[in-house]
């Protein structure tokens, strides 16, 4: 009987003539290596390479898309609730009727104070926190502490709103500033993945060609902003869908106002204690506010599933590793550059205008003079506006760059001459078209601003060893402003648009003499950033100089201390390795480095 024939070949059996393919070369052990582990005979390098750096691009765009989603529901549920919370905290009736003699007037006037005194202090913590977090999960973290801000309102009490109110506000410039740092870098990325082929031919510590980021950048700012700005619009849905229907008509609320826009003192001086009709019942407030926490965790959702990271990990090691101390200190010694010391008037009227937006054009002038009921809807005009005139900073891709910057400065001094001699009468509706166009046009100066502003610095300061100093500075000074505003906002509205006409002129002058040094070559001085102290030999580390290979290594900035040279060779036998300790893998094999045969 003959043995059945086995059912697998056996290993290193000879293939037989029949196993051979047509070419004649064998399919068995006998085959050559090359057959068997070569590359995809139709691979084509370019092709892939092409669809490698199309997905790196989409990410970007996606990430992009996602801070921007982020940061507009973050702020707009900051808004909504505490534009309601206020609303409702002023009537005396639902105070009475509700809380007592808990103290909620004090209680609200404490928290606005945590949240417009507490970033003053931002300065000396944010750089830190930014390069200890990293830059996504500080806008993580900071849109984590909006969305505590918004729960703590489902128990109103002293030790819940003001605590709350306390972080909020050390929480406002780390989470602005690490998102102005976060465009920017992305549209950095963006350009370096459309411009791979170029990257080939270069070495690979040259950074590219300064500027050459600029239209990218245009772009992200203006989706960034355009998303932002409708922030403003998405605060009002709370007011519009349901408080509306409590409140009291313009006759009622505005009974005792004498005085509007340029003639008015204070905030709504003279504005009736009561204006809800009836109260709310706590199941529908509860609703709304679920809504609300249910949209800042969304938020975060967003940041951190579909925000990718801002720089690569040997990146973030190497901006750790400056020392926290000079971390510290950088965002003063940045004072000494021109650049930053001209756009201070500038930074100042950034954040004047966006709160004479909501305080004086939409309260002294809006709700002066057609009531409580129509605030939403002056701030959806105004967001809206702002939103759609974001897309005009795209005209900085062929217009001088100083050009929409000033026409925003231009469009705001306009508006300012106009309602410095513009008084409404109380409880008349004949004009009101005008406050919306006036709110509309506000909002086209504001986008013009805030573009203009975020991409110049992206552009003046594209080293990223430096941009979160430079952000933080710029979101401080906007802090300072507010607090300003607050400080100072009992005082006449003819004062308010003084000075704010005031800081605008100013500003405006002082960019334009900027510019004009810079035309002139005038050297800006910036402080050295030093260089990275690694302690740890791991294997990211194992050659002389930092192992990563971006633009890191390249240049610190105009004023940076220059590289040094490399020694002259010297004569004799070149030594052996680097002089360092063997990595861990190296003495698990026993050798004594790199150098061992």
């Amino acid at each position: 009987m003959e043995a059945e024939p086995p059912l697998y070949p056996m290993a290193g059996a000879a293939a037989s003539q029949e196993d051979e393919d047509r070419l004649g070369v064998p399919d068995g052990p006998e085959a050559p290596l090359d057959e068997l582990v070569g590359a995809y005979p139709n691979y084509n390098e370019e092709e892939e390479e092409r669809r490698y750096y199309r997905r790196k691009r989409l990410g970007v765009l996606k990430n992009v898309l996602a801070a921007s989603a982020g940061g507009m529901l973050t702020y707009g549920v900051y808004l909504g609730l505490l534009q309601m919370q206020l609303i409702l905290h002023y009537d005396e009736t639902y105070r009475e009727v509700k809380y007592g003699n808990m103290g909620l007037p004090d209680i609200d006037s404490k928290m606005l104070m945590g949240i417009n005194v507490t970033p003053i202090a931002a300065l000396l913590y944010t750089p830190v926190l930014i390069r200890f977090f990293g830059t996504k999960w500080m806008m993580f973290l900071a849109v984590g502490i909006y969305a505590l801000f918004v729960s703590t309102n489902y128990w109103e009490r002293y030790y819940t709103l003001v605590p709350s109110a306390v972080a909020l506000g050390m929480a406002i410039v780390p989470l602005w500033a690490s998102m102005g740092n976060y465009i920017t870098r992305m549209a950095q990325k963006y350009h370096e993945y459309s411009h791979y082929k170029e990257q080939d031919g270069q070495e690979p510590k040259q950074r590219p060609p300064r500027g050459s980021h600029a239209p990218y950048l245009l772009v992200f700012q203006a989706i960034f902003y355009s998303f932002f700005h409708l922030s403003f619009a998405c605060a009002q849905l709370p007011m519009i869908y349901f408080l509306n229907h409590y409140l009291y008509d313009l006759n009622h609320t505005l009974y005792n106002v004498q005085s509007c826009g340029t003639n008015s003192h204070g905030i709504l001086s003279g504005f009736n204690k009561t204006v809800l009709r009836t109260l709310p019942r706590s199941g529908n407030l509860i609703v709304v506010e679920s809504v609300l926490m249910a949209v800042a965790f969304l938020a975060m959702l967003l940041v951190l599933g579909l925000c990718g990271a801002a720089y690569r990990p040997t990146e973030e090691i190497d901006l750790r590793s400056v020392g926290w101390g000079n971390i510290f200190q950088l965002p003063f010694k940045h004072v000494r550059d021109y650049r930053l010391r001209h756009l201070v008037p500038f930074f100042i009227y950034s954040g004047f205008e966006v709160l004479f937006a909501c305080t004086g054009i939409a309260l002294g002038y809006g709700v002066c003079s057609v009531g409580l009921e129509r605030l939403a809807y002056l701030l959806v005009a105004y967001g809206l506006g702002a939103s759609a005139a974001s897309f005009l900073g795209l005209l900085g891709l062929w217009l001088p760059r100083p050009v929409p910057l000033v026409a925003g400065a231009g469009v705001h001094l306009l508006l300012t001459f106009v309602l410095f001699f513009w008084a409404p009468m109380p409880r008349a509706l004949q004009h009101s078209w005008i406050l919306y166009v006036a709110a509309a046009l506000w909002g086209v100066g504001s986008a013009l601003n805030k573009t203009g502003l975020s991409t110049l610095l992206g552009i003046l300061y594209e080293d990223k060893e430096r941009q979160d100093f430079i952000f933080t500075i710029y979101h401080w000074w906007q802090a300072v402003a507010i607090f300003t505003v607050y400080l100072g906002s009992s005082l006449p509205m003819k004062a308010k648009l003084a000075v704010l006409l005031v800081t605008l002129v100013a500003s405006a002058v002082s960019y334009l003499r900027m510019e004009q040094k810079l035309r002139r070559g005038v050297a800006p001085r910036q402080p050295r950033i030093p260089r990275p102290q690694h302690k740890v030999r791991g294997y990211r580390y194992l050659e002389e100089d930092n192992s990563d290979e971006s633009d890191a290594d390249g240049e610190y900035g105009d004023g940076a201390e220059e590289e040094a040279q490399p020694a002259e060779p010297q004569p004799g036998p070149e030594p052996q390795g680097l002089g360092r300790r063997p990595c861990p893998y190296e003495q698990a094999l026993g050798g004594d480095g790199p150098d061992e045969q």
